[in-house]
């Protein structure tokens, strides 16, 4: 048990990582980090010795995600502003442009289906190989890749858009209407 529990710790910061990929708010990854270890300590039994700890966490994380997405889709989604971080002796333009291009990134992620957000953290942000996500989440390695190839052209598409630009209201050329 010490040793199981000694693997956890060891293992939350790339947890948390994972949650905050899917999460998209430090928050809301800390309370996936903790429910999903209360989880895995109150089912411990339900995990097998010699099996992949980490998988399992990820696991068990992927699904109270999936669940809180499907109550949250439910009830609306409710947003709230990251708190503003002091920013003394820094350049405040490349700040905010690397916070713009975060908030983007972040949000396309999230506009991206469940199944799509999971694997898009365990492998682009969690360095998770197609082979063990294919793993964790129990489907096959070509669903894995079309999965992630799907959620990459979407991605793309949405940073990469342009917006269109108001056209302008037309004036009469005269203070007539015509």
């Amino acid at each position: 048990m010490d040793e199981i529990q000694s693997r956890m710790i060891q293992l939350l910061p790339r947890l948390r990582r994972f949650a905050l990929a899917l999460t998209g708010d430090r928050d809301k990854a800390d309370d996936l980090v903790q429910d999903t270890c209360e989880r895995a300590l109150a089912h411990l039994d339900q995990w097998k010795p010699g099996t992949s700890l980490d998988s399992w966490m990820y696991r068990i994380a992927q699904n109270i995600w999936v669940d809180h997405h499907r109550g949250r889709k439910a009830q609306g989604d409710q947003r709230q502003l990251d708190e503003l971080e002091n920013l003394v002796g820094m350049d405040g333009r490349n700040v905010t442009e690397s916070r713009l291009t975060l908030a983007a990134v972040t949000d396309s992620i999230s506009r991206l289906p469940p199944e799509q957000q999971v694997l898009v953290a365990m492998v682009c942000v969690e360095g998770i190989s197609y082979k063990e996500a294919a793993s964790i989440l129990n489907i096959p390695i070509g669903t894995v890749m079309s999965r992630l190839s799907r959620a990459r052209q979407t991605l793309y598409a949405a940073l990469t858009e342009t917006p269109a630009a108001n056209p302008p209201i037309p004036f009469p050329a005269s203070g007539r209407e015509r």
